[in-house]
């Protein structure tokens, strides 16, 4: 009797160690869609990174022919990297001193009308980037609407500003304000008033309550809007060709340029791996130095 009944426990047992846990089944379909979103897209792309340069044998090719000429002595393709990176950084710093403001009025100034508010800041991002950069083109352009205007009243005219790097950060901050201000917003959210309150009733002033608790309590909320918005300007573009009338070379432009007119995908593809290498090297140094703890009031 014993053996007769060893084969079906066995077969009941194996078929309970091959069972799919919940947990996995539940994320099947995320983990799907990331892996055919994601993770197939980048392995595409290193993998023409390694290609011979301009042909198309991906996955039937191996060189790194296409990373040595990127870091040939030669090559001023280091210029658009770093000028990426400065407008990048220059945005997250002005952004996070025009942000702040907004979002601290989002949560503690504005009240009934807060939603209101929010909807001006979240309109622009249902009209195209480029219909919206082409707008301040016809604002500022000589004999536009704010030249054309000031001449009106008699003055000399408008300011000479577009094709300019100033005006391609100008840009870059109207375009990704939303990017920093909602993270922001949701992030200062986080702030319980009770304890506000109760630190102005003890005697804090209003420059200690926002600096050991308020902005403490922000942080994970204001991290998260700078690093988003750094991701998201490191690789902008669309600023520079149409505001900047391409005074200032972007590092996506440079792979643009690969990808279409040069028709040099291995190349676009090295430029994109050593683009995302920089913004992830970055992001996570500048992580390793923040004291998380600290910060999020774990002291």
């Amino acid at each position: 009797m014993t053996l007769a009944l060893s084969g079906p426990l066995t077969e009941e047992k194996t078929r309970k160690r091959f069972v799919v846990p919940a947990g996995i089944r539940c994320a099947g379909p995320i983990l799907i869609f990331l892996g055919l979103g994601f993770l197939a897209p980048l392995l595409t792309v290193l993998a023409y990174s390694v290609a011979t340069p301009k042909t198309f044998d991906v996955f039937r090719s191996f060189t790194f022919d296409n990373f040595t000429t990127i870091l040939s002595p030669d090559n001023t393709v280091w210029t658009s990297f770093a000028w990426s990176i400065a407008f990048a950084a220059m945005t997250v710093i002005l952004l996070a001193l025009v942000a702040y403001p907004i979002a601290y009025g989002l949560n503690r100034v504005f009240g009934k009308w807060a939603g209101l508010v929010s909807i001006f800041f979240v309109f622009p991002l249902f009209i195209s980037e480029n219909v919206r950069l082409y707008g301040w083109v016809l604002f500022f352009i000589k004999n536009g609407v704010l030249d054309g205007t000031l001449k009106t009243l008699g003055f000399a005219g408008g300011p000479d500003v577009l094709f300019s790097p100033g005006i391609i950060l100008f840009g870059m901050v109207y375009v990704y304000l939303p990017f920093m201000l909602f993270p922001m917003t949701l992030g200062l959210a986080m702030v319980p008033k009770d304890l506000v309150d109760a630190a102005a009733d003890l005697g804090a002033g209003r420059l200690m309550i926002w600096r050991e608790i308020e902005l403490p309590l922000a942080m994970p909320g204001i991290l998260i809007g700078m690093l988003l918005t750094f991701v998201l300007a490191a690789g902008a573009v669309a600023e520079a060709k149409i505001l900047g009338g391409q005074s200032v070379i972007m590092i996506t432009h440079d792979i643009e340029i690969a990808f279409t007119y040069a028709q040099n995908w291995p190349l676009g593809s090295a430029l994109a791996v050593l683009l995302m290498i920089l913004i992830s090297g970055l992001a996570l140094f500048v992580m390793s130095k923040l004291d998380l703890d600290r910060i999020l009031g774990r002291r």
